[in-house]
């Protein structure tokens, strides 16, 4: 997160509020496209929309493991 969202937030912060908003932790949505857009290049998936419109780290873990799964 922090090379392409630039900013830190511990991975035990957002297991432990999976509900909160990404705004709760600074993330903008230009921050949550730098995250998917490095997620689609390491993995050769495209995740599109659906993560790019996440809110919350729960919908966005979701959306991130169903694209992954669909993958073959």
């Amino acid at each position: 997160m922090n090379s392409r969202a630039g900013l830190a937030v511990d991975a035990a912060q957002l297991a432990d509020r999976p509900d909160a908003a990404f705004t709760d932790f600074d993330l903008d949505s230009l921050g949550l496209l730098g995250i998917v857009a490095e997620l689609e290049k390491r993995h050769g998936v495209k995740l599109g929309e659906n993560a790019e419109g996440c809110r919350t780290p729960r919908a966005f873990l979701a959306a991130v493991n169903a694209a992954l799964g669909t993958a073959v």
